[in-house]
């Protein structure tokens, strides 16, 4: 029999107010196989840990439980504790009677009495407990960050400053993303491109980072340490080994369409680059646009181009790289604002978003700067703003703030004031959150100096008589409707998750939340993490933030990957599935509801009858198991077990709760 070792830790009085910690230890010794029981105020502290491992050299302990708070914070600290006493760490069990007893129990002796229960629960599964052990595995020194936003910038940067070398891989052909289409900065209100364009050309030129925009990952092989990543690199139909950047081809199309960059308020060619600063700063050719790829006519820009960079027969290319750490930086897509009929929104071109308006700022924007109305050219002078469409809206499926909104509202209403002094800004706004530094104060300066006008309501409808926009919502402060006579409105639209990110997290075999944001793996403890180990979050991809808060999550990100890669190597998880192959049917259920893509099916030879067959069984790849048991649970024939927590575990809980 095993010699089983009994801590109780008060946890000060957040245990000890609701259960008598000294009874439940006086009644644990009782149990089958414990030779000591004990109780201690604090059992996480230096001093406990002391005399637990004091008795476990003292007696001889073959394992010992802790009743104490949840494993999930206090696990690995007791397991530790026995491997520096020499014990396997894997011996050790921690049983929750603060979170399940104490917190939720007022009477203290029915805290008590579940408390026993729980612990001789935990005392019948450590004495069934086996000792695992950990693997090793090699690590490849080399990352993948996947979006070019500023956020995935920094991360990179971070990186290869480490010493590894970095892949920025982007979807579109030039890095930049969001930030590059904004005009000014708050609150400080520094030129964005200013900001961003010296480190876009710092990570092209870093001898550690690999720029491969215009391509996409397709799939995603391989565990924490070696990932295979599958990446599809689109057809851009200009080398770029031979395109000097020159602009010829650009100047001579003859084609032109919307520019996405510009939300369609400018026009591009179909053979360009997005914007002046782009990086790489050498163009692409639109095939859904381009007259040559689609009809056989025109071809204009390979005639033209001196280099002869124009390839129209380039196909796209599907390559394999492995990778130690992936960065993901996606960033967030607009709200559509077509969901808000009453406002107009896609039908009256005079009702924008924060972006175009952004564009229209920007002096490399559609209209060098100058603010004027889509729809005919005219300088406003009223402008109102709306706040919150697309966030706080139940009805929209967006109950979330989307934390930026506030402040770019305010910036515009500052900007357009410096640009146009006679103009007037209103503000419809449900709250006004400015939760960052030197926010509040931007604000304040907003109301004061640059005199837009707050209006405490929602507005119920927006439609346009003659050329102007009349806007009709309510002042909840004084208790009565309001009609505004604009100009110009512009939606506050909210941050939506990237379209495809949920794909992109199947891809990765990362978790993601209703709303399709990326889901960290603890939102105070681990919040760049996921829960497949080597994959960390980066900016917006994991929730609505501005800039300063997404740079600081990169930069926290690129820590954790340069961590994993300064390792020579990295030791597996233990507790993981396995497969007992002679029951096993090969139904594959467990492969498909694996999330972490651990399990696959192979064939075995075995002798059947005095005769060799083949037989397919499942197969778990012990680097990628994360030990979460859903295959174990999904297994018909019982042939999946979780190291740690057999079935012969878990069933040694139920008997003892049953013969109490």
């Amino acid at each position: 029999m095993k010699r089983i070792g009994v801590f109780v830790c008060h946890c000060g009085s957040n245990i000890a107010n609701t259960v008598h910690c000294e009874k439940v230890a006086q009644v644990a010794k009782d149990f089958p196989g414990v030779v000591l029981s004990t109780d201690y105020k604090y059992m996480c502290s230096e001093p406990g840990q002391v005399m637990i491992q004091e008795a476990i050299r003292e007696h001889n302990l073959d394992g010992y439980v802790v009743a104490a708070c949840s494993p999930r914070m206090h696990e690995p600290t007791f397991r530790k504790c026995a491997a520096r006493a020499g014990m396997n760490p894997y011996m050790v069990e921690q049983v929750n009677i603060r979170e399940q007893c104490s917190w939720v129990h007022a009477n203290k002796e029915k805290g008590t009495e579940k408390s026993i229960d729980l612990l001789r629960m935990g005392v019948a599964k450590v004495v069934k407990n086996e000792p695992l052990y950990s693997t090793t595995i090699p690590v490849t020194k080399r990352s993948l960050v996947i979006g070019g936003g500023i956020a995935g910038i920094q991360a990179a940067l971070d990186i290869a400053n480490a010493g590894y070398p970095v892949t920025l891989l982007d979807r579109e052909h030039t890095i930049g993303g969001r930030m590059a289409q904004v005009d000014k900065t708050f609150p400080t209100l520094d030129c964005s491109a200013c900001i961003l364009t010296p480190k876009m050309v710092e990570a092209a030129q870093h001898p550690n980072i690999e720029l491969m925009t215009y391509a996409e990952v397709e799939a995603v092989d391989g565990f924490v340490g070696n990932f295979d990543v599958t990446i599809r690199k689109k057809a851009r139909y200009v080398d770029f080994d031979q395109c000097t950047g020159c602009g010829a081809c650009t100047e001579k199309c003859p084609k032109k369409v919307p520019s996405e960059f510009e939300m369609e308020l400018g026009m591009r060619k179909a053979i360009y680059t997005p914007f002046p600063q782009a990086v790489p700063n050498k163009p692409i050719i639109d095939a859904k646009h381009c007259r040559y790829l689609l009809d056989g006519k025109c071809g204009i820009c390979k005639k033209v181009c001196p280099t002869g960079a124009v390839d129209y027969e380039q196909k796209d290319e599907l390559i394999v790289e492995r990778f130690g750490a992936i960065v993901v930086a996606t960033g967030f897509e607009q709200f559509d604002i077509s969901a808000y009929e009453e406002y107009g929104a896609g039908k009256i071109p005079d009702v924008i978003t924060g972006l175009h308006l952004e564009r229209l700022m920007n002096a490399s924007g559609p209209t060098a700067g100058k603010i004027k109305r889509p729809s005919d050219g005219k300088v406003p002078e009223k402008i109102v703003f709306v706040k919150c469409v697309g966030s706080r809206d139940e009805a929209k499926g967006r109950p979330y703030c989307s934390k930026a909104c506030c402040m770019y509202v305010a910036k515009h209403a500052t900007l357009l004031k410096e640009k146009m002094p006679n103009s007037k800004s209103y503000i419809f706004y449900m709250d006004v959150r400015t939760p960052g530094k030197n926010y509040e104060e931007f604000y304040a300066r907003t109301q004061n100096e640059y005199d837009a006008q707050y209006i405490r309501g929602r507005v119920s409808k927006i439609f346009q008589v003659g050329d102007k926009l009349i806007v009709r919502g309510e002042d909840s402060l004084l208790g009565r409707p309001v009609e505004i006579e604009a100009d110009l409105v512009v939606l506050a639209a909210g941050m939506d998750p990237r379209g495809d990110a949920k794909d992109l997290a199947r891809t990765l075999g990362i978790s993601y939340d209703q709303h399709g944001w990326f889901t960290e793996a603890h939102p105070k403890l681990q919040p760049v993490e996921t829960h497949t180990a080597g994959i960390y979050l980066a900016g917006a991809c994991q929730g609505p933030k501005d800039i300063p808060d997404s740079v600081a999550q990169a930069s926290a990100a690129a820590v954790k990957a340069a961590g994993l890669l300064s390792k020579p190597e990295l030791t597996s998880e233990a507790m993981t599935a396995l497969c007992d192959e002679a029951i096993c049917s090969g139904c594959g259920l467990c492969q498909s509801i694996c999330p972490y893509k651990s399990i696959e099916i192979k064939s075995i030879n075995e002798r059947y009858h005095g005769q060799m067959r083949q037989r397919r069984v499942s197969n778990v790849n012990q680097g990628l198991c994360q030990g979460c048991g859903a295959c174990t649970v999904a297994c018909p024939s019982g042939a999946m077990n979780l190291k740690g927590f057999t079935n012969d575990q878990i069933l040694a809980e139920v008997d003892a709760l049953c013969q109490r």
